[in-house]
């Protein structure tokens, strides 16, 4: 490991209040193998219309209300 980069780890071990050994334990630990990533269950986001999730109707009027405004705006700067 070069200079540079143990200084870094040294300057984040002191900001975390804790050590070079225990932040590299934890990045060990929190990060998963590049075949863990692979195997997880693919999951649409939240929001994506892939996962069935619909907007609430409060949802809907606040979007159609910003869109309106939206191309009142653009009508007014085509003129």
């Amino acid at each position: 490991m070069g200079v540079a980069a143990r200084d870094r780890l040294a300057v984040l071990a002191a900001e975390g209040d804790t050590t070079i050994r225990t932040l590299v334990e934890e990045l060990a630990e929190g990060r998963p193998t590049r075949s863990a990533f692979e195997e997880r269950p693919r999951r649409p986001a939240p929001n994506s219309p892939r996962s069935g999730a619909r907007p609430s109707a409060e949802a809907e009027a606040k979007a159609r209300t910003l869109l309106e405004r939206l191309g009142a705006s653009q009508d007014s700067v085509a003129a």
